[in-house]
């Protein structure tokens, strides 16, 4: 019975390396494969028998088993794209991805996103991947819901917004020359000291110039006076804002803001409504508008849709306007040795793998990294040593069969 054991040793020696090597083989297959992980097996020694001898009872080994395949969950390294929809993950977290139709959640690290023909944000097998919802009136706050499938609705056109605000940042020379409480005459320049314009939009969409004119009237108590025309610098009669700006010795004055109601425009757009404010300094510097903001936009035709560091899906226009549509969502798993492969760079989630955590990528769980894929975390060094290794094994467990063999055969050959 010890040579035939000896012989069973060896069988599960040369079982267990093949196993092995399926291992080595399925690591060097996927060594291109967008956010594979590969695996490692893990040899454990069978139960021993025991023997007595002189020198009392000893235990000798079975041979050998496969304890387990372990997933190695190591970062791949990165590969720079030109795609605006590729994103890979920096850390322990996962994208969530759905088939259509089916909630069972998909976990993938492969980041090679593409919009479908329906504008839905998918990976190369068609699943829909996951993100949370702008509010669409206030486009810098998510809405919060669970997330859900992240698509760009509109492909085509977005409506015009007619401006309803507009602001001015603008700084005035504390040594502008007092000219009085004189009416303001686009016209003529010695009636303002300053000027300047900012484009706003109609409810059609249509661009309009709104001029304003400041004048200082008052040296002495940094009073100024403004008035405004559209589109025709030179219009007559020029519509006066009814507040003054007041700037105290240090040359600061209150947001003042100013509400216009205007007629129904020429080409039929409806009449607007803009709030307009003015955040104004006087330093001893040249009068010079910091900067300008209004509201409105023109219709415009989709150009680009992107996904930024932060992990927001942004959809470009032909009129400048960006919209925030979804921000992915990432999981992180509190044993991620329990995922399952689901084939396709997907893994499913069992109970195994403890608590799930969903949430915005970040520190805990990843950095998105925008025109980047993750590669596989295989090194092909690594998985050469261990082919050669596990070959060596297997030939030295086939010497042991073949060398009970001749044992046997001698053993038989007793009886001649």
């Amino acid at each position: 019975m010890g040579i035939q054991s000896a012989m069973f040793s060896g069988v599960s020696g040369l079982n267990t390396n093949s196993q092995a090597m399926s291992v080595i083989g399925n690591n060097l297959a996927n060594t291109n494969t967008l956010g594979f992980k590969g695996s490692r097996s893990v040899f454990s020694d069978l139960l021993s028998s025991s023997v007595f001898g002189s020198g009392g009872m000893s235990q000798v080994g079975r041979g050998v088993g496969l304890s387990t395949v372990d997933a190695i969950y190591s970062q791949g390294t990165f590969e720079t794209t030109s795609s605006d929809t590729d994103v890979a993950i920096e850390g322990a977290g996962f994208f969530i991805l759905k088939e259509t139709g089916n909630d069972t959640a998909f976990y993938s690290r492969a980041g090679a996103f593409r919009f479908n023909d329906e504008g839905y944000l998918v990976n190369p097998e068609g699943l829909m991947v996951q993100g949370k919802v702008f509010d669409p009136i206030n486009n810098n706050e998510l809405l919060p819901s669970d997330p859900t499938n992240i698509q760009v609705a509109n492909v085509g056109l977005i409506p015009a917004n007619a401006t309803s605000e507009l602001t001015f940042n603008t700084n005035l020379d504390e040594n502008s020359t007092p000219i009085g409480a004189i009416p303001i005459d686009p016209a003529t320049r010695a009636t303002y000291n300053y000027t300047a314009s900012s484009q706003i939009f109609d409810s059609l969409g249509e661009p309009h110039l709104l001029s304003v004119y400041w004048q200082l009237e008052n040296d002495n108590l940094n009073t100024w006076n403004m008035a405004y025309t559209i589109d025709n610098d030179n219009a007559l009669p020029l519509d006066t804002f009814a507040a003054q700006l007041d700037f105290d010795v240090n040359g600061n004055a209150p947001v003042l803001t100013e509400t216009l109601t205007l007629p129904a425009w020429a080409n039929g757009a409806d009449a607007s409504t803009i709030d307009v404010s003015f955040n104004c300094t006087q330093f001893d510097s040249d009068s010079i508008v910091i900067g300008q903001q209004q509201n409105g936009y023109a219709a415009g035709e989709l150009t680009n849709v992107a996904i930024n560091g932060d992990g927001v899906v942004v959809a470009s226009y032909s009129n400048g306007r960006q919209i925030n549509i979804s921000q992915l969502v990432l999981a992180k798993f509190q044993n991620p040795g329990g995922l399952k492969l689901a084939g396709s760079n997907r893994y499913i989630a069992p109970s195994e793998v403890g608590t799930i955590r969903v949430g915005l990528p970040g520190p805990e769980l990843g950095k998105l990294f925008t025109n980047s894929l993750e590669q596989s975390n295989v090194d092909m060094g690594q998985e050469f040593v261990k082919m050669i290794t596990t070959q060596r094994g297997f030939q030295a467990n086939s010497k042991i069969i073949t060398t009970v063999d001749e044992m046997l055969g001698e053993l038989i050959n007793l009886k001649r």
